[in-house]
């Protein structure tokens, strides 16, 4: 025999069990008359209650797939070999992997660096020196990194988020750009140099109906860390779309940087209204850089080509001091924080295509040493950046491979304020694990690592530091699985 308090508890126990059982009945006939009642959709209502598993299982899929199931050279936008680089770099672990590479190289388009059977000593190698910007301008830049931080708007990216970066950049001696969304305060914590970019909205930079203000643009140019401007014609992940900001993200703090109601959905004009040929994109890069005294170059995805050329025989008739200080070109597969799928996905030409192309063509015109090259879009690994050098860019600077480096899981939650990382989210409870002190360390290890690879590349090809690599240095697979010399290749269109 059981003693009292023993069969007091059973009973007890019995009784839980069996209201639980109970309520666990009550809440399924629920769900059951609530599905078999509801008309939007059809699995719910011809499978009530079971037919829920299907949504469960559709949102965790994502998960388990990145975890359990992808092949490390599988995912996109990113794999997890590039993801584990980074996050390994950005520790200062040195990104160096055992045993053998995973990365296939008979695909059609890899890139193939060919070593040199002589590399450069160590003892031989040259420092990269920093390299000019608007040398007809008040206050030219000598921009000390070939590698940096690409626009990412506070208000997309949390506060911890940007003043990571900022501090950051500021320790490893690269740029931020600051994205579309104004200068704010956190941008120059870490003190390090800016490009501000001017996007359609004019957002810092307006008034209050949406035109430049120059007495802001004075204002903004009046900072000693503000290098640089930026025009944004157009993004490489929405080409022909004006940038998107939720309306919960829109907080007092970030309607007042950008010069916008608080608690409004945000949404760019699709392109300059002052900007419709290329008369006035050389009137208002002239106008900016008188107002400033600064660099300004114009940001852009390669779609149709045919008016690059017409730019330049426009530059050439005003005359070199006319031109663009640079071009930051986007690739079609480059990243944001929303936009439709539609263009994200199938318009625009990737950096692969668009960067030799522009590059042969300012060459062509005798341009390319007068308008500096910035690339940008998914070049976060040494590899990319220093083919992006060889291929004819000054600089290269990226977005996503920093926002790894502050902790970012691919998560693809950066539209909806629920980022878990706290990189892309403006809720307190989700922003207190981006910690800003010990991911500004990681930031700067991520940078130094990769202008440190960059320059191993280089090195075994025989080159004393990555801008003297050439399209010579690489090679291309081709369709017969053989490859051929980069500058074998014909970048430039037929009829440009």
């Amino acid at each position: 025999m059981l003693p009292n308090w023993a069969m007091d508890a059973l009973s007890i126990l019995t009784q839980f069990f069996i209201l639980a059982i109970g309520l666990g009945v009550l809440v399924v006939l629920v769900m059951y008359a609530r599905d078999v009642s509801q008309k939007r959709d059809a699995i719910r209502r011809n499978y009530p209650v079971v037919g829920r598993f299907r949504g469960l299982f559709t949102t965790l899929g994502e998960f388990f797939r990145q975890y359990f199931f992808a092949l490390d050279r599988e995912e996109l936008p990113f794999n997890r070999a590039e993801r584990e680089w980074v996050y390994r770099s950005s520790k200062g672990h040195g990104g160096t992997i055992a045993f053998g590479s995973t990365k296939p190289l008979t695909p059609v388009g890899t890139a193939i660096f060919v070593n040199c059977p002589y590399p450069v000593l160590e003892e031989d190698t040259a420092k990269t020196q920093p390299l000019r910007i608007g040398p007809f301008t008040r206050q030219p830049y000598d921009a000390p990194s070939f590698f940096n931080i690409s626009g990412m708007s506070y208000g997309a990216l949390s506060k911890p988020a940007v003043r990571a970066l900022s501090k950051g950049a500021g320790k490893a001696g690269i740029w931020l750009n600051t994205g579309e969304g104004g200068l704010a305060p956190a941008h120059l914590e870490g003190k390090c140099d800016i490009v501000f970019q001017i996007g359609t909205a004019k957002y810092g930079v307006r008034t209050e109906d949406g035109r430049l203000s120059d007495e802001k643009l004075a204002e903004v140019a009046g900072h000693d860390a503000v290098k640089m401007f930026e025009v944004k014609l157009s993004q490489g992940a929405k080409p022909g779309k004006g940038g998107i900001l939720p309306a919960a993200k829109v907080s007092k703090e970030i309607a007042g940087i950008r010069g916008i109601p608080a608690g409004q959905a945000s949404h760019s004009p699709n392109r300059h209204p002052e900007i419709d040929s290329n008369e006035d994109l050389l009137d208002i890069v002239a106008h900016i850089r008188e107002v400033s005294g600064k660099p300004v170059g114009i940001k852009f995805v390669v779609g149709a080509y045919g008016w690059i050329d017409e730019l330049c025989e426009a530059i050439l008739a005003r005359g070199e001091d006319s031109a663009p200080d640079f071009f930051t070109i986007d690739s079609g597969d480059g990243g944001t924080g929303a936009a439709p799928m539609a263009l994200m996905d199938n318009v625009g030409l990737p950096i692969r295509e668009s960067l030799p192309m522009v590059a042969e063509i300012l060459r062509k015109h005798g341009l390319k040493q007068r308008i500096r090259i910035i690339a940008s879009g998914k070049l976060l690994i040494p590899a990319s950046v220093a083919w992006a050098l060889a291929s004819g860019a000054d600089f290269v600077q990226c977005g996503r491979g920093f926002m790894f480096s502050l902790g970012c899981i691919q998560a693809l939650k950066c539209h909806k304020n629920t980022c878990p990382t706290g990189v892309t989210t403006h809720k307190k409870s989700l922003q207190r694990g981006l910690v800003p002190k010990d991911k500004a360390e990681k930031v700067a290890e991520y940078a130094n690592t990769i202008r440190k690879h960059v320059e191993m590349i280089a090195h075994s090809c025989g080159v004393k530091e990555p801008r003297k690599l050439k399209p010579m240095h690489v090679r291309i697979v081709q369709e017969d699985g053989r490859s051929i010399a980069m500058d074998q290749l014909n970048f430039i269109p037929p009829g440009s």
